[in-house]
C-alpha cells in the first residue's frame, strides 16, 4: 500500500486530475448508453460510441502509468509523458460532453439566453441572421475547427525549440482549463442555442456551403437529448489561452494565429454553438486559471519535495525530475 501511495505522489496535478475525472466518465458513460439502449426510439451514435472510447482510455491509461511507474527511464516515454495528459483530456472531454444531462438535469439555457437578451436587447445567435451568407459561414466553420491545431503547433513549436518550461507553462494551464471547464459543464448543463433556440431561427445557415461547413455541422450534430456542454464556451477558453501564451512566448505566432482566434470567437456565436454569456465564462476561466497555475504548482512540488519525492528545484512548468 504504502508503495502505491508513493507512487500517486510522484504524479503531476495533470496526470492526477485525470484519475479524479475518469471515474465519473466512465460511470456517466455507462449511464448515458443504458438510456439509449433502453431508448425504444432515440439513438446516438456518438454516445454509444463511447463505451469503446472509454475502453481504448483505459488500455492507454495502463499502459501510460506502467511506464510511468516501471520504464521512466525510456527515451521516447519523455515525449509521451508531455502529451499524454492532453490526449486524456480530450478522450474525457468527448464523453463528457455528450453525457452531462445524465448527471445533472437542470439546465440553464434558458437562462444563459435570458443574460444575453438583458446585455444586448436581443438574442445574439438570432440577431447573427441578419448577416448570413455562404461564404462566410464556411470561413467561420473552418475556423471554427482549427481551434486544437493552433494550440498544437504553439506547443509543438516550444517542445521542438526545447523550450521545456514555456512548453510546460502552456500544457499545464491548457489541462486545469479543460477540467475547470467539465466541473462548470455539470454544475451548469446547457444545450447550445441551436437546440435550445431551434425554433427562433427563419434561416438555414449552412445552405448553400461547402463540405467545410457541412464537416463542421456533422462533428457537433449530437442528439438534442444529450448536448449538455455550452457554458462555458471551451473552444474560446482554449483559444484565448492560446492567444495569451502565444503573445507571452512566441509574438509573431500571435499575430499568424490571430485571425483564426477571433474568427473563431465570432464563430460560436454565428455558428449558434454558444451565448455570448459561454464566452465571458470562458474568458473568466482562462484568467483564473491563469493566475491560479503557478500557485498550485508550487504547492504542489513543496509537497513532492517535503515527501522525499523529487529533489528541491524551481517550480513551475519545467522538467519534472525523475520520480525516486
Amino acid at each position: 500500500m504504502e508503495i502505491w501511495k508513493r507512487r500517486l505522489q510522484s504524479l503531476r496535478i495533470e496526470e492526477i486530475i485525470f484519475l479524479v475525472f475518469l471515474i465519473p466518465s466512465i460511470l456517466i458513460t455507462l449511464r448515458a448508453n443504458w438510456y439509449f439502449y433502453t431508448s425504444p426510439v432515440e439513438r446516438s451514435v456518438k454516445i454509444e460510441g463511447g463505451i469503446w472510447r472509454i475502453l481504448v482510455t483505459l488500455l492507454l491509461m495502463v499502459i501510460f502509468y506502467w511506464y510511468l511507474w516501471f520504464r521512466p527511464e525510456k527515451r521516447i516515454f519523455k515525449f509521451i509523458r508531455e502529451v499524454a495528459p492532453f490526449i486524456f483530456a480530450i478522450a474525457i472531454y468527448t464523453n463528457l460532453h455528450d453525457t452531462i444531462h445524465f448527471v445533472n438535469p437542470n439546465d440553464v439555457h434558458f437562462q444563459l439566453n435570458a443574460i444575453d437578451e438583458w446585455m444586448f436587447g436581443v438574442s445574439p445567435t438570432v440577431w447573427a441572421e441578419k448577416f448570413y451568407s455562404p461564404w462566410l459561414t464556411d470561413w467561420l466553420s473552418f475556423a471554427y475547427m482549427n481551434y486544437f491545431w493552433i494550440t498544437v503547433i504553439l506547443v509543438m513549436y516550444m517542445y521542438y525549440k526545447k523550450e521545456d518550461r514555456q512548453f510546460r507553462t502552456v500544457m499545464l494551464t491548457m489541462m486545469l482549463c479543460y477540467y475547470g471547464g467539465y466541473l462548470l459543464y455539470i454544475l451548469f448543463p446547457a444545450a447550445p442555442p441551436r437546440l435550445a433556440l431551434a425554433d427562433q431561427y427563419t434561416i438555414n445557415i449552412f445552405k448553400g456551403t461547402s463540405l467545410i461547413s457541412d464537416s463542421a455541422r456533422k462533428v457537433v450534430n449530437i442528439s438534442s437529448s444529450s448536448a449538455r456542454g455550452a457554458f462555458p464556451s471551451l473552444h474560446c477558453t482554449i483559444t484565448f489561452l492560446t492567444l495569451g501564451m502565444a503573445w507571452r512566448f512566441h509574438k509573431l505566432l500571435f499575430w499568424v494565429f490571430l485571425p483564426i482566434g477571433i474568427s473563431l470567437i465570432v464563430a460560436t456565436v454565428y455558428l449558434r454553438h454558444h451565448y455570448i454569456i459561454d464566452i465571458y465564462a470562458g474568458l473568466f476561466l482562462v484568467t483564473l486559471v491563469w493566475y491560479l497555475t503557478p500557485k498550485i504548482d508550487i504547492w504542489w512540488r513543496a509537497y513532492q519535495v517535503k515527501r522525499g519525492i523529487i529533489s528541491k528545484s524551481p517550480p513551475v512548468f519545467g522538467v519534472c525530475e525523475k520520480v525516486s
